[in-house]
């Protein structure tokens, strides 16, 4: 399922680039989901979520994430290497200056940083370590398999700058729906400072396909600071079989690693972010054009729920079991109009000019599948509407097929009075 990612405009504008093959309304959900463990909301189509987690340990930080407040000492904590966290906004590459890095000036060496994740652990070994320091593009970042005695686990912690007062930013501490994502549990706890902090405990593959855990702590602060921690249950994030029944770091540990005042000096080493361009005011939100479009379907609707800006989820019913539908609106970039024309180029062409594709294919769980129409209408806003025969999407089937078949989906999709949504 899809995902996205550059917190702020270049994120945002790296994700738009991003092309689903029509799949980016089921996979936005997951995608969404797992990022908001995570992730960002701009590159995340059709693959699986930025893995970031972070260590924590006893001792949890009352005073405040890096606040004024807050005690200094380091903190016990145990954790395992992951795979390189995925590159943030801030520190990577500015896609409207050239290949120009937003790194730090190097006064935090991949060594040092090793040490203080060695540091915060609480007790055990460290193998295979990996960082970068803060000179480093895409950004700074360590990783290693941590063994308290009970198992190697991978743990992985990258460090960034974003736009604190971002929709990206703000999305990297929003806990996903349990119709987008399969997991166990997520909070979000507003620090004494200000700070927010996202914990998360769920699993690699929402399907259960393996039984490898996936537990993370995200953590942003006023100043922009976003420190994106993941640990496992296993050696790696993919590939490696589990060797304990959970991750090592509790909650509270997680909690205490991710809010270590000792990741500081290599946050203030970095520069600040770029700041965010608002969203561009567009129609009504997704939901309430998924309930024109659903008015004549002849089913019940049993409940709604947004996925974020652009898309929306509704279960409902035709009599015949409860299945989930979806509708994702993705407007034209200013910048660079036409940018979903490519996707287009097999489609059917409508008398109005509006553009179509329909398709079947499997979805993420045995005997599920997901049908969709997709549109791409003259102004250059693509819309997707599908429909699944499970209620969330990476569940189990509720039923043989969707509750909507691919004829309904195509006149939802060119059916609705668009100009009276402002899209």
């Amino acid at each position: 399922m899809p995902f996205e990612d550059e917190l702020g405009e270049a994120l945002r504008r790296a994700g738009d680039g991003f092309s689903t093959d029509g799949l980016d309304l089921v996979e936005a959900g997951e995608r969404r989901g797992r990022r908001l463990v995570a992730r960002r909301r701009a590159a995340v189509v059709g693959g699986s979520a930025l893995a970031l987690a972070v260590i924590g340990t006893a001792g949890a930080y009352t005073g405040g994430l890096f606040g004024a407040g807050g005690s200094g000492g380091p903190v016990n904590v145990a954790a395992v290497p992951a795979p390189s966290p995925p590159a943030s906004p801030s520190s990577g590459e500015d896609p409207d200056q050239g290949s120009k890095p937003r790194t730090g000036s190097g006064a935090v060496s991949a060594e040092q940083l090793i040490g203080v994740f060695k540091q915060l652990l609480p007790g055990g070994t460290v193998t295979g370590a990996q960082a970068r320091g803060t000179g480093e593009g895409p950004g700074p970042m360590v990783s290693g398999v941590f063994d308290d005695g009970k198992g190697g686990a991978s743990i992985g912690i990258g460090l960034s700058r974003v736009d604190p007062q971002g929709q990206s930013s703000a999305e990297m501490v929003t806990c996903p729906s349990k119709i987008q994502l399969s997991f166990d549990s997520c909070t979000v706890e507003k620090l004494a400072d200000g700070s927010k902090l996202l914990l998360f405990q769920g699993y690699e593959y929402p399907d259960r396909r393996e039984d490898t855990k996936n537990w993370r702590a995200t953590l942003l602060t006023p100043q922009g600071y976003l420190v994106d921690v993941q640990e496992h249950n296993a050696p790696a994030e993919k590939g490696e079989a589990t060797t304990r029944s959970s991750p090592p770091l509790t909650l509270a540990q997680l909690k205490a690693f991710t809010t270590s005042p000792l990741w500081l000096p290599a946050l203030k080493d970095l520069p600040a972010a770029r700041t965010e361009s608002p969203p561009v005011a567009k129609g009504p939100a997704p939901e309430d054009v998924l309930d024109a479009m659903l008015r004549d379907s002849k089913t019940k609707v049993l409940s709604k729920e947004p996925g974020g800006s652009d898309l929306s989820y509704a279960v409902i019913d035709d009599g015949k079991g409860q299945a989930l539908v979806s509708l994702q609106i993705q407007p034209d970039s200013p910048k660079h109009p036409g940018m979903w024309a490519d996707l287009f180029t097999s489609a059917e062409t409508l008398p109005d000019g509006t553009k179509i594709l329909s398709r079947k294919r499997n979805g993420e769980t045995a005997g599920a599948v997901v049908w969709q129409a997709e549109v791409l209408r003259t102004n250059g806003t693509r819309v997707i509407v599908s429909a699944f025969n499970t209620k969330v999407v990476s569940g189990a089937p509720t039923r043989k097929e969707p509750a909507l078949s691919i004829e309904q989906l195509r006149d939802m999709a060119t059916g609705v009075k668009w100009s009276g949504f402002g899209y």
